[in-house]
């Protein structure tokens, strides 16, 4: 989330896109519901269902499953072509009037650097034109033909509103109308905010439908003021969190990049990771990445780093994709290159595409660990469930452990949630029998691994033997001291430009500020530099004063980074340091330093006049309408359709094949006769969540198997009737990937839609049953999905694929 939940309430439209947020956030959902209270906010929902979400809503669209790009770049032209963009907002923040450099181009579905045979992009030409100082050119009257927004408008020019009707099937009128709403909040005291979910990121082209929504905004004027920005729903309590501190095989703490095998020079690294700024005088935040590099490998080796040995570079992995995730695991696991797993809190076989491909993965391994505190369908992939688990024990020799873990609950921690809220918990209870935390289950195997080094030798020892590992009980660290350890410390005195001492060493940092790239400071997380510093545990705070009446309790818990509840703050100012609005003001400039509602986005003593942009992260100090490096499909997004679509061409590129589906989607070789065609499975199918459960594990849960005791599929009136299939039949949905059988739920939520010269029917699919737990048992959703990701993420796409339906019989 840009802003956070509490923030929702300071809306005055709120779309909800890629996400139904009364479903599956109806805690979060009250923020929605203020709103409408305190502001009578207009919710706009636009989904392929009539969901809960909907039923609360305003107004309401119903859209072909993948083709948002399509509706949000149709806005942008509408924006920029009736002029109802927010133009100070849009010249002064943004990268509109920066000029591309000569070599860029788009035709027929691609962008410049195109290479079929491996189906990737050389970015070379996705660049600003630079001065003789290296920095880049810009047109403030933003009418070069090569500045960003004449670029943009030129792009765009092609999603006309009859395209989105036909492509998503929403009515021109339909459209116009929600276009009309949404462009109101250009006006200074108005804000809209965005709110998605997996309905976004679960597609091929996942990535570019986020950053279309980003877009959309920053023409809006919304990004960094109250009630605006664009809102990721998360889907668990502490998956923000994950990401945070790196558990993407990719990444390191605090969004730091791994190497990739071309870098093996630690020089050559930082290269490629110091961003300086591309105009005079802007901050690029990124430019410290040193600091936050040292101070994390310091933390993690101590003394062994040093200068001299490039503080212990060389024992990183190098990647050799670009993203080594899951897919990749289990395409290797499939082909034979995979000797064992550690499956930790993690139902791959219910959570994964394909799970017949997922289970000979997990059938060549020798072995399988599994660190869970349910028995999951993961940790029984090998027995044989009938109809529902068609698998032959014995022939395979998968050894499989399994460790119980406890649940959050019994544990001290904690957890960060969409808001990038750090709030800790205390234990409230132990775990069961034999259980043990996580920590305690990763200590005991490191110092055994440690202890196997040692005593037996192997291959690379390092990394493991000069880890530190100082904790007070090895086997069992506390989360108090890793939190601190996420904060950092001083390993000598620090002191500031002036020379003067303004930390000690051994004492905890006060905020990433502090990091130095010299050795002199350790921290494991630079973003959560702050939550644990010399004044104690600022997660565990519960002061929720809100003097300002924002929603901004900045007592409650702590934020990262620096405790900053809305990201891009400062831009809700104008560039003067005044407020856009009254009824909007966030942060302004009260003639010495910034104040207001929340920790200033900004340098706090910097003027307005300082020639500083709000957004200090990215080179030019501007939000980016134009992404020279980010995704790797192209500078701006682009409609692709899903690899399975129920249509027989690209509206958007009608006359390249290549351009039919994200031409870098994720697609392993042995995979490519895996999808299949609308002509065997006619309907476009996606998959969603429930109130009444929780992913796979509240089909453990008596109360929520009553609630909701089996497998359903969700199909439209009109479909039902043509294939005879009333309420309460058995049915059984097939994909080229096998079959799944439910009952039918027949509903009016699901309408037929014409898209390019066809009638186009979708049906939806829960994700929650499996084989295990007390619930009803039945076959995993993901049997249908197809084992393709997105270009950027890896992302499965959930939320698009082709399937057939057909009554088997039974009725309940």
């Amino acid at each position: 989330m840009t802003n956070h939940w509490t923030d929702i309430a300071n809306a005055n439209v709120i779309l909800s896109m890629g996400g139904n947020s009364a479903e599956a956030h109806p805690v979060g959902f009250r923020w929605v519901m203020k709103a409408k209270q305190r502001s009578k906010a207009i919710l706009i929902s636009i989904d392929p269902r009539f969901n809960r979400t909907t039923a609360v809503a305003d107004y309401h669209a119903s859209i072909r499953t993948g083709t948002d790009i399509v509706f949000l770049g149709g806005f942008i032209k509408f924006l920029i072509e009736t002029d109802r963009y927010a133009h100070e907002y849009v010249r002064e923040y943004t990268d509109a009037g920066l000029i591309v450099a000569e070599g860029f181009g788009f035709e027929e579905g691609l962008f410049t650097g195109y290479n079929s045979a491996d189906r990737t992009y050389d970015r070379q030409t996705w660049n600003f034109e630079l001065d003789e100082n290296g920095f880049a050119r810009r047109d403030p009257t933003l009418q070069h033909p090569r500045c960003v927004l004449q670029l943009m408008r030129q792009h765009y020019s092609r999603y006309t509103v009859e395209q989105v009707e036909n492509i998503c099937g929403i009515p021109t009128e339909k459209v116009l109308e929600l276009w009309d709403l949404m462009a109101a909040t250009s006006a200074p005291d108005k804000t809209m905010t965005i709110l998605y979910a997996l309905g976004w990121t679960q597609h091929t082209i996942g990535s570019q439908i986020i950053r279309c929504g980003a877009m959309v905004q920053l023409l809006l004027g919304n990004m960094g003021m109250p009630g605006g920005g664009v809102n990721a729903l998360r889907g668990h309590s502490n998956i923000q969190g994950l990401t945070d501190i790196g558990l993407l095989s990719n990444l390191l703490p605090g969004y730091m990049n791994l190497p990739s095998a071309d870098l093996q020079d630690y020089d050559e690294y930082m290269k490629t990771r110091i961003k300086q700024p591309l105009l005079e005088g802007e901050v690029s935040y990124w430019k410290f990445y040193e600091r936050f590099f040292v101070s994390l490998m310091k933390d993690w080796y101590g003394d062994v780093a040093t200068k001299e040995n490039n503080w212990c570079y060389d024992w990183l992995p190098k990647l050799s994709e670009p993203i080594y995730d899951v897919l990749y695991a289990i395409n290797d696991m499939t082909l034979g290159k995979m000797t064992g797993a550690f499956c930790q809190g993690f139902n791959i076989l219910a959570a994964f595409p394909n799970k017949a491909k997922v289970m000979d993965g997990l059938s060549k391994l020798k072995f399988l660990v599994i660190m869970d505190p349910l028995t999951v369908e993961t940790g029984e992939f090998w027995k044989n469930f009938g109809e529902y688990h068609d698998v032959d024990p014995s022939k395979i020799g998968t050894e499989v452990f399994r460790l119980p873990t406890t649940c959050f609950a019994e544990d001290d921690g904690s957890i960060t949630n969409s808001s990038r809220w750090l709030q800790w918990h205390d234990k409230a209870a132990p775990g069961p029998g034999e259980s043990m935390t996580d920590t305690e289950i990763l200590g005991e195997v490191m110092l055994r691994l440690k202890h196997m080094y040692q005593e037996e030798g192997g291959a690379f020892p390092d990394p493991v033997l000069n880890m530190s590992w100082n904790y007070k009980v090895p086997t069992a660290p506390k989360a108090s001291e890793l939190a601190m350890e996420y904060n950092g410390r001083a390993l000598a005195d620090i002191t500031d430009d002036t020379g003067k001492v303004i930390r000690r060493k051994g004492e905890q940092l006060q905020d990433f500020s502090e990091l130095r790239a010299d050795g002199s400071t350790a921290c494991g997380c630079w973003i959560y530099s702050g939550a644990w510093p010399e004044a104690g545990n600022m997660m565990a705070r519960r002061d929720n004063s809100d003097p300002y009446d924002t929603g901004n309790t900045l007592g409650w818990a702590w934020a990262w980074p620096m405790n900053r509840r809305l990201l891009y703050n400062r831009a809700s100012a104008r560039p003067d340091g005044t407020p856009w609005a009254p009824n909007k003001a966030f942060v302004w400039w009260n003639g010495e330093r910034w104040a207001g509602a929340d920790v200033p986005d900004f340098p706090l003593t910097s003027p307005p006049d300082a020639g500083v942009g709000p957004f200090i992260v990215t080179q030019t100090g501007a939000g980016h309408f134009f992404a020279c490096e980010w995704l790797n499909e192209g500078p701006f997004p682009e409609h692709y359709e899903p690899m399975e679509s129920p249509i027989d061409r690209n509206p958007m590129s009608p006359n390249n094949a290549l351009a039919m589906h994200n031409p870098i989607a994720r697609v392993f070789e042995q995979d490519r006769d895996s999808f299949g065609s609308n002509k065997d499975f006619p309907y476009a199918a996606t998959t969603y969540r429930l109130t009444e459960h929780f992913h796979y594990w509240t089909t453990h849960v008596r109360l929520n198997a009553i609630a909701q005791p089996e497998k359903f599929v969700e199909i439209g009136e009109v479909l039902a009737g043509e294939l005879g299939i009333a309420a309460g039949d058995r049915v059984k949905v097939s994909s080229k990937r096998g079959f799944i059988t439910a009952i039918a739920v027949v509903t009016k939520r699901l309408i037929p839609l014409q898209i390019d010269g066809r009638t186009v029917h979708q049906i939806g699919i829960p994700i929650h049953w499996g084989f295990k737990g007390v619930a009803k048992k039945a076959h995993l959703t993901n049997t249908l999905t197809p084992f393709v990701g997105d270009g950027n993420t890896q992302t499965p796409e959930f939320k698009s694929f082709l399937v057939n339906v057909e009554r088997v019989g039974g009725t309940v």
